[in-house]
């Protein structure tokens, strides 16, 4: 089963090279490539094996739904020449990533369940059950780790810790709200509910700019609509479009990313059901058949429009 699990190359003009979890990214002054791998991470662990079509999947719903909100907040995207990269503005990321969720669900749930009615700061009420909505969307930060783990962290302390501004703290709430409610909007249109996400902003020349993916499966949850109230009635697990079966998948192999937790064996059968889920969640959300592109030469074609775009986008 063929896959992108890395790129290495050198193009002239770059000015520095990162891999993260699932992208990487190569630096142009003030332009940056961002490839899309097929890597999947899961409790901040890279998994062992790549995941067919994934980074098409998230790279070309990330670029469907930056386009959908560009009204809303500026975003870090110029061009996306191929379904597995971005080229964008080069900005500096605030060092949290805002977390919003309009249902108990996934970490929010775990921690719930473990009897915590505080979550980053936030109070919730007794008497709630897994994926029961929200009275209202609450905003649960984390800290944004370069290596590692993301810490849940609250407002207040990323004040007090001056990690952002308490100006652009309030830009960054107000917008996470916008684009949350845009989202919401948007996946009502296919069915979906937004359960929760995840944005990431950056500074650009001193605006605050949305940059990264969002809305797609590695980042957001979602939910059928057609189903949820009986489902919730009846204490049923809900159906759902996300990440969050993978984490399943692992939990119950016993891994959650803790020391001395080995990732279970991840055969073909698993692989090529992550990625069966994937595709799935691009034609709901997008309405639209999924076109796996041809993964033969997928690194020279992936280089040669990075090359071709790079220097021809300047602002």
């Amino acid at each position: 089963m063929e896959a992108i699990k890395e790129t290495n190359f050198s193009f002239t003009g770059q000015t520095g090279f990162y891999k993260g979890k699932v992208r990487d990214v190569y630096y142009f002054e003030d332009q940056l490539a961002v490839v899309a791998t097929d890597r999947i991470s899961a409790f901040d662990v890279v998994l062992p094996r790549a995941i067919p079509y994934k980074g098409q999947v998230l790279n070309q719903i990330a670029s469907i739904n930056l386009k959908a909100t560009a009204d809303l907040v500026p975003n870090w995207v110029i061009s996306v020449p191929d379904p597995n990269v971005t080229i964008g503005y080069r900005c500096e990321p605030y060092k949290v990533e805002m977390v919003i969720r309009g249902y108990l669900a996934g970490h929010a749930w775990r921690e719930y369940k473990a009897g915590r009615r505080v979550v980053c700061g936030v109070a919730l009420p007794e008497g709630l059950r897994e994926n029961d909505r929200l009275p209202e969307p609450i905003i649960t930060p984390t800290t944004k780790a370069d290596e590692g783990h993301d810490e849940d962290i609250s407002r207040e302390e990323i004040l007090a810790k001056g990690i952002v501004s308490e100006q652009e703290y309030l830009k960054l709430e107000a917008y996470t709200r916008q684009l949350f409610a845009r989202g919401t909007e948007l996946a009502k249109q296919k069915g979906l509910i937004l359960v929760d996400t995840k944005y990431e902003f950056g500074n650009y020349k001193g605006e605050v700019y949305l940059i990264d993916e969002i809305h797609t499966p590695d980042s957001s949850r979602y939910f059928y609509n057609e189903g949820y109230a009986e489902r919730q009635q009846q204490g049923e697990p809900q159906k759902q479009l996300s990440k969050e079966f993978v984490r399943q998948w692992l939990i119950e192999n016993g891994f959650q990313g803790k020391d001395g937790q080995a990732i279970p064996e991840m055969t073909d059968e698993v692989v090529q059901r992550i990625s069966e889920r994937y595709i799935e969640l691009y034609e709901v959300f997008t309405g639209h058949a999924f076109t796996k592109e041809n993964y033969t030469d997928v690194l020279s074609r992936i280089e040669n429009h990075i090359v071709e775009n790079i220097f021809t986008t300047k602002n």
